[in-house]
């Protein structure tokens, strides 16, 4: 008989930002005070604002094969188990901490581990990836990693696992949160009805990993499994689609399935559901608190420039209006630095969220993210500020670093605007107004917003350092040279 086999999935935090609320340069070490301040911070950050277990490995500890046991570690919370053996370690890989995933590989080849590499690294730059891995996996691993974990049983494992075609994502493949750690989390009631994006915004790489076509679970399937979490965890669900409203049939169905559940949800949105009143008023019934919808510019310019077509500039503040007073509090994304931003920009962006009632705005700097329109097209123009031929140059940041050179505005002036506006917008005063005037979920929305205060805090003292350290002629990143 085959021996018992152990398999190890690890998810890996980001070097500062969201999973780590730490500087990429220098804090005040010598201050106890202030030691203490940001390490109890960032436990805070992760525990009431960001941390949500990964998906991914959710759905790949949940395949079972006969005598393969899996094991998730979050290193977020937990060191690597190095004093444990394990027949296979999987490596969820993304680009952003492709640099950390290949050194903590790397070792365990060394110790004679064998290694697995997946993500979407591993399915836009495998050959960056084939050095550092016994075995990839190509694309959505929802069917390859049971081929995986029964090969690893037989003891036949091949070094490349592919699919034809996207997994069918109306098969019911039923979620396991056994693996986790419940108290770990915000929440553990993660759920994902289904994938793909119809658009093709430049600086996104969801219609290239996922298709354009959106392929959606049953939701027989999904209302199962919302009542099976709800008997384990009675905190908020999570649909973490990135556009829980892209199908408006689909959706107004499922939520009037999952309204006699009486659960509280946050989810994320396109805007266009302020359009969308039947459905509109379907979420809000079915408990819907909180949504992040992705205006990312309200320059028709920079709209256009980026392919961000889902509606028109014109049309956002009315629908934004239009969910507040369904009772939904938002989350507004934006992205300052666009190919049509100016100056003029920020003050726009002010009086917006002013006219709107923004429940938390985001202010994010464009990321050119390896394997996106943007950042090939950012790579012709010369105008980005890694070196585009080491793909791992790129990292994951709260707005901490530049990575690419404005079209229209000087980058020290880009630096300082970006500066004076997340100085305006992120208070003490603004979080406590945001908090008590938000429709709902007011206690969330105002930690949101006090964390903001401290992590745009953050940004812009790197940003500031980066400027100040003159890093700007070929790299501003501190491990490139």
């Amino acid at each position: 008989m085959a021996a018992h086999k152990k398999v190890l999935l690890v998810f890996l935090p980001s070097e500062s930002g969201v999973d780590g609320a730490r500087s990429l340069y220098s804090e005040n070490r010598s201050n106890p005070l202030t030691t203490w301040f940001n390490g109890s911070l960032r436990t805070l950050i992760k525990k009431s604002q960001f941390a949500i277990p990964p998906l991914s490995l959710m759905i790949l500890s949940s395949i079972e094969v006969p005598g393969v046991e899996q094991s998730i570690c979050d290193m977020r919370f937990e060191a690597f188990p190095f004093h444990e053996s394990w027949d296979l370690v999987g490596l969820s890989v993304q680009t952003g901490m492709a640099r950390q995933a290949f050194d903590l590989a790397d070792r365990l080849r060394r110790e004679g581990t064998p290694v697995a590499l997946g993500g979407a690294h591993v399915t836009l730059f495998p050959d960056s990836c084939r050095p550092h891995a016994d075995l990839l996996v190509h694309g959505e691993a929802d069917d390859l990693w049971k081929e995986v974990l029964t090969d690893l049983k037989s003891g036949c494992l091949k070094p490349d696992y592919y699919s034809g075609s996207f997994p069918d994502m109306s098969i019911a493949r039923p979620v396991s949160k056994a693996s986790l750690v419940p108290g770990r989390y915000f929440t553990t009631n993660l759920i994902q009805t289904g994938r793909g994006c119809p658009h093709s915004c430049d600086f996104c790489n969801v219609h290239v990993l996922n298709g354009h076509t959106l392929r959606r679970r049953a939701i027989s399937d999904i209302v199962s499994e919302v009542a099976r979490f709800q008997k384990y965890d009675r905190r908020i669900f999570f649909f973490v689609d990135d556009s829980i409203n892209a199908d408006p049939a689909y959706a107004r169905e499922l939520f009037h399935q999952l309204a006699p559940l009486k659960i509280s949800w946050f989810g994320q949105a396109t805007t266009t559901l302020g359009q969308q009143h039947e459905l509109l008023e379907t979420f809000a019934r079915s408990g819907c608190r909180a949504l992040l919808v992705g205006i990312e510019s309200i320059e028709a310019k920079s709209r256009s420039a980026h392919k961000k077509n889902q509606n028109r500039s014109t049309e956002l503040a009315g629908a934004i209006k239009n969910i507040r007073e369904a009772g939904i509090s938002l989350y507004g994304s934006f992205i300052y630095g666009l190919d049509g931003d100016t100056l003029e920009t920020p003050a726009a962006i002010l009086d917006f969220i002013r006219e709107t009632g923004l429940d938390v705005p985001g202010i994010n700097i464009l990321r050119p993210t390896p394997g996106t329109r943007v950042f090939e097209r950012l790579r012709e123009e010369g105008r980005l500020l890694f070196d585009p031929r080491d793909i791992t140059a790129f990292r994951y940041t709260f707005g901490q670093e530049m990575l690419y050179r404005p079209k229209n505005i000087d980058l020290e002036a880009f630096v300082e605007s970006y500066s004076t506006l997340t100085r305006k917008i992120f208070t003490i005063k603004n979080s406590v107004t945001r908090g008590f005037a938000a429709p709902s979920a007011k206690a969330a929305v105002m930690l949101f917003n006090m964390f903001y205060t401290h992590l745009y805090g953050l940004s812009r003292h790197d940003l500031k350092h980066q400027l100040a350290a003159n890093r700007l002629e070929n790299t501003i990143l501190p491990y490139a040279e």
